[in-house]
């Protein structure tokens, strides 16, 4: 009776999804990439006068622990900012760390959002916390989300209720050099 009743519970699982969180599956995948630097496009949002527009995009997956990941994102010579993800309880959360040249923390840091639930394996959601809303009062309705799949990693950011979304997506399967490291990592 057990052996059908777990042959029963196997087949539910395949039939209807994997067993593993979507967040857990997520971050699996994302580790995979730890140590490895990527170049990316801007896939939607692009202006003329756009701080992004026409220079050199570059992620690199630096730190992988058992629950955190820090990925510093490069806009040309700019190396100020890091997407920190942090994995507890199921769910992910998105900041993002903010550093001046000197490696002293910029005023507005720290911002972002944890998803409100495991989301799926190959997109998480984060939609902005209080904390964002109480430094930042126009990104109150901020929702940023990642998408991960084989060939690629996207970030992405809509301001609901305005016509603001911002998308920049990196290759996966085009590795580049390893850059130095970002603003304040010195010495890490």
């Amino acid at each position: 009776m057990k052996r059908i009743l777990f042959l029963i519970l196997g087949f539910v699982q395949i039939a209807f999804g994997q067993s593993e969180k979507g967040s857990k599956v997520f971050w699996e995948e994302l580790k995979k990439h730890c140590g490895q630097t990527y170049e990316g496009t801007i896939t939607a949002g692009a202006t003329p006068n756009d701080p992004f527009s026409g220079k050199k995009l570059v992620m690199h997956v630096r730190s992988c622990a058992e629950n955190h990941i820090k990925i510093p994102f490069f806009v040309g010579e700019d190396k100020s900012r890091t997407w920190v993800l942090t994995f507890d309880n199921d769910v992910i959360t998105l900041k993002h760390d903010h550093r001046h040249q000197d490696g002293s923390e910029d005023k507005v840091t720290q911002y972002g959002g944890t998803a409100s639930n495991s989301g799926l394996p190959n997109i998480q959601s984060f939609p902005a916390d209080q904390f964002t809303a109480d430094l930042i009062g126009y990104a109150s309705n901020n929702v940023w989300w990642i998408t991960l799949d084989e060939n690629s990693f996207t970030y992405n950011l809509r301001r609901i209720g305005t016509e603001r979304v911002f998308s920049v997506t990196f290759d996966l399967k085009k590795p580049i050099a390893t850059p130095d490291a970002p603003w304040g990592w010195e010495g890490k």
